[in-house]
């Protein structure tokens, strides 16, 4: 899933604004309370660094928690709804409760955020936004990836399932040569 701001396609060629954006991957599961954790250090990357670093949530939903595949379907459909990262923050703010309460909390959510939640519970039933999942965790996993979060910033893989402790630091350290290499 990727809703970042425009980038480079209406900007003048040459201009700050035509380099691309170093793109960062969040493989993530939002049943998972170490995804919840990281939500600070993404936010925090989004402020340092603005369109110049595109944040990617791709889906890696874990066997473990029965509502992560529904929640990343339905963090698809927000996306095309055009609220994708508000919509992962928020579910993410409440673990718990969608551990409770499964599919009627992730439209409720929708609901509570101005979407509609009528076309996400149509979205969950019929299953439009499947394919897109599978194919994230299929790639998540020739990756070898196999928890949550996992990060991916300029072909480094950086774990942070047990501990974020250092990540956000790691992450800026890479983002920050790859953006000085785009000069």
């Amino acid at each position: 899933m990727n809703d970042s701001s425009p980038t480079s396609a209406s900007a003048a060629p040459g201009t700050a604004a035509a380099r691309p954006a170093v793109v960062l991957d969040v493989w993530c599961e939002l049943q998972c309370p170490d995804c919840r954790g990281a939500l600070d250090d993404l936010r925090a990357l989004r402020e340092r660094y603005g369109d110049r670093l595109e944040l990617r949530l791709r889906h890696f939903p874990l066997e473990k928690h029965k509502h992560a595949f529904a929640a990343a379907q339905a963090a698809e459909e927000a996306l095309e709804q055009g609220r994708g990262w508000p919509y992962v923050e928020a579910v993410l703010a409440r673990v718990e409760e969608l551990d409770r309460r499964g599919e009627p909390f992730l439209v409720e959510v929708a609901g509570e955020l101005g979407l509609d939640a009528e076309e996400f519970d149509t979205a969950l039933i019929d299953g439009r936004h499947i394919l897109i999942v599978d194919a994230d965790q299929a790639e998540g996993k020739a990756m070898g990836i196999t928890g949550t979060p996992t990060y991916v910033i300029g072909g480094e893989r950086l774990d942070g399932g047990k501990s974020q402790e250092g990540l956000r630091e790691r992450v800026e350290a890479i983002a920050d040569r790859l953006l000085a290499e785009q000069g």
